[in-house]
């Protein structure tokens, strides 16, 4: 039988591509992933966050991102799409472009089962390589489970678990305390 050979890409041919595509993808290492669509809770989940970070944020010099906002993580050469990012101070961009962002303070990954053991570990592992992320989320869709990620001064990451509607989640650095409650607000589960 006859394999195709794969075909590599340069970051600069997959942003090309990126301004014409019809969906979103991810490049890393030459390759393209094509990312698939996000459900209903997905993307409920992530609008009560994006609402609730703006609402409680203490300082007006922190921006709140979209899902559609790309990110470069220039020490290992990922673009990717986290469902939220936050960026405090100035936002700096890759090579002048306004739609890719070098420098999140948190970001939020949103589970589901197709993308939950990525997120977990081999994204993480590479978002970890940005020196300003501070923390990391993850929010289950399909049940009340967040895992937060500090990263602590010696460069190791803590973990605390959240499983109950009645916690409340504390972004330390950005000092936002964000009730698991409203998180999940109007979700429903199946």
């Amino acid at each position: 039988m006859l394999q195709r050979k794969k075909k590599f890409y340069t970051p600069a041919e997959y942003l090309a591509l990126e301004e014409t595509a019809d969906y979103k993808s991810e490049y890393y290492q030459g390759e393209i992933f094509a990312m698939a669509g996000a459900s209903f809770n997905h993307n409920l989940i992530a609008s009560n966050l994006i609402t609730l970070l703006n609402q409680r944020m203490p300082s007006k010099s922190c921006f709140v991102l979209p899902g559609d906002i790309r990110l470069l993580v220039k020490k290992n050469g990922l673009y990717t799409y986290p469902d939220v990012a936050v960026v405090c101070g100035q936002p700096k961009f890759d090579q002048g472009r306004t739609d890719t962002i070098t420098n999140p303070l948190l970001i939020i990954e949103i589970l589901s089962e197709t993308t939950q053991a990525y997120d977990r570990a081999g994204k993480f592992e590479l978002y970890r390589a940005l020196e300003t992320l501070q923390e990391y989320l993850l929010v289950d869709q399909a049940r009340i489970y967040i895992e937060y990620f500090r990263k602590l001064e010696d460069g190791t990451w803590q973990l605390k678990t959240h499983d109950s509607m009645d916690e409340t989640l504390k972004l330390l650095v950005l000092d936002v305390e964000l009730p698991i409650r409203e998180i999940y607000s109007r979700i429903v589960f199946e």
